[in-house]
This record gives C-alpha cells, sequence and structure tokens, in this order.
C-alpha cells in the first residue's frame, strides 16, 4: 500500500509541475495563475467573506477513506483523512480557524454556489462540466480506478465486457458514475455513499462497483467477501483538486500557494501516509 500511496503522490506532483508549466488535458480545465492579483484588482466576495468571518468552511463528504472519513479520535467522533489535512494547512495559511461540513457528494458544488460553504475539497476531480460553476486549484493527487467484486465472481468478471447485463453500482455525481455509464450493456445503480455501493454489492443488488483504488482496498480490507477484480478502467480525470466559487481567482491563487508548499516540502506525502494507516485501524 505504500508503494502504491507513494507512486500516486509522485504521479501528484508530477501532474502539479505540468499545471504550472500551462499544460493541461481535455478534463483538466486550465486553473487560474498562482502569482499574487494586482493590487488594484478588488478582493473576491468569497476571499472578503473568510477573511471576516475569520473562519474557512470545508464542504466535505467524509465517507471516502483515506481522503476523508470519521475515525474515533480520544474517543471522540471525528472528522479525519488527508483531505482534511490539506484544508487545516490551507486554514493556516489564511490565517483563519477551520470549520467541516460534512454533505453528501452530490450536494457539495451546490453547497458552494449556495456559499454555505467555502471551498469544497472531497476526491473531486475537474471536469469540463464543473468547470462550468467553479474554480479550480491545482491538482493535487492523482489516483486509479478499481473495479470491486464479490469474491465469487473473481474468475469470471475479468473484462469490461464480461460486465455486460451486469449491474454497476458507482457513487451519484462522480466520474466514477461516468465510467459505470460508458460500460456497455450495463445496468447503473447509482447510491449516495461507499458503505451504500458495499451494501449493494454485499446484498447482491449490484455485481460491480466501481471504486477510486485507496478507498477500495480500504474497504476490501474490511470485507473480506469482496476482491478487487482484474478490470481495467481508463483513467480520465483522476486528478484530485480544490474547489472554490466561480469567480474567486485571488482565493485559488492562496489555496495553491499552500498546496504548492505541502506538495513540495514533503508534508502532503507524509498526510497521507498518515491517514491510510487511520483509515486501516
Amino acid at each position: 500500500m505504500k508503494k502504491s500511496i507513494k507512486r500516486l503522490v509522485a504521479a501528484s506532483v508530477a501532474a502539479m509541475a505540468i499545471f504550472a508549466a500551462g499544460c493541461g488535458s481535455k478534463t483538466t480545465p486550465t486553473t487560474a495563475p498562482t502569482t499574487a492579483p494586482s493590487a488594484t484588482i478588488a478582493m473576491s466576495a468569497s476571499l472578503k467573506k473568510i477573511k471576516d468571518s475569520g473562519k474557512l468552511v470545508l464542504g466535505t463528504s467524509a465517507d471516502y477513506p483515506p481522503f476523508e472519513f470519521h475515525a474515533s479520535v480520544d474517543g471522540k467522533d471525528t472528522i479525519v483523512g488527508f483531505d482534511i489535512e490539506v484544508a487545516k494547512e490551507i486554514a493556516k495559511d489564511l490565517g483563519v480557524t477551520l470549520e467541516i461540513k460534512d454533505l453528501k457528494f452530490d450536494g457539495l458544488l451546490a453547497a458552494l454556489d449556495q456559499g454555505s460553504v467555502d471551498i469544497v475539497i472531497a476526491g473531486l476531480s475537474p471536469t469540463e462540466e464543473r468547470a462550468k460553476s467553479v474554480d479550480f486549484s491545482i491538482q493535487y493527487y492523482s489516483a486509479e480506478q478499481a473495479v470491486v467484486v464479490r469474491g465469487a465472481d473473481k474468475g469470471t468478471l475479468t473484462t469490461l465486457e464480461s460486465l455486460k447485463g451486469k449491474t454497476i453500482a458507482a457513487q451519484k455525481g462522480t466520474i466514477q458514475e461516468d465510467a459505470a455509464k460508458a460500460v456497455e450493456g450495463a445496468t447503473v445503480l447509482s447510491l449516495g455513499k461507499i458503505s451504500d455501493l458495499i451494501l449493494a454489492l454485499k446484498s447482491n443488488r449490484a455485481d460491480a462497483a466501481i471504486i477510486e483504488v485507496p478507498v477500495a482496498e480500504s474497504n476490501v480490507k474490511e470485507n473480506t467477501d469482496l476482491v478487487i477484480s482484474s478490470i481495467v478502467i481508463k483513467n480520465e480525470g483522476e486528478g484530485k483538486v480544490a474547489a472554490v466559487k466561480k469567480g474567486s481567482a485571488d482565493l485559488v491563487v492562496e489555496v495553491n500557494k499552500t498546496l504548492e508548499r505541502i506538495l513540495a516540502d514533503g508534508t502532503f506525502e507524509k498526510f497521507v501516509l498518515e491517514a491510510t494507516q487511520l483509515s486501516e485501524k
């Protein structure tokens, strides 16, 4: 697992370097430059709200270990994960406190648009459709997709073609849902939480579930009747970004400064390893 995490973090650093050089893929819209905005430009409403309130309100969906999840810390239920640690660093650099709102994933961008959260960090991938309503940070993490199946089906569900006529579970509003919809002849079962996907597999409501690799590994470890199949999902838009309200270029600049710092000095890799270890307890 550690080798996998290190490889993914290395890919993230490489992706950041490409982003900084001005390159982007079809599914990764160009983010705002990381140089400071001109002093003549008024502070955006988003950044002003954060500064005036003295807090950064994070929107996340805490069912996605090791990104964000619930754990008992000193006997208290706490939202933890490497995305949460990233948000703490951003708040610290902004000189404000962090407030966390745990929401369903498919409601996060609406909450951002409505102003009930200031930033979304939730294993979020940049897509052209999402870029119409939000501004993205640079990519800070990259991961692959896995197809989880029941152990009894490991030998028969081995290719995308073998999923024809099958039911694939995926989290609603995610790129995994898009990937499931792209499987020819399959039925897609869209659900709100990762735990719902696992339950659908175990109760035979679904034959397979598309889940991001570190999250899939965490859940398979907890459910020994499930396995990660040999099915390969094409990776598109798998890089992870933070999102802020559209028109908040100055806030993007501040977020990017923090991301660049923690990616460059090894802090982010430390967050990933610690969150992975905690999720495996």
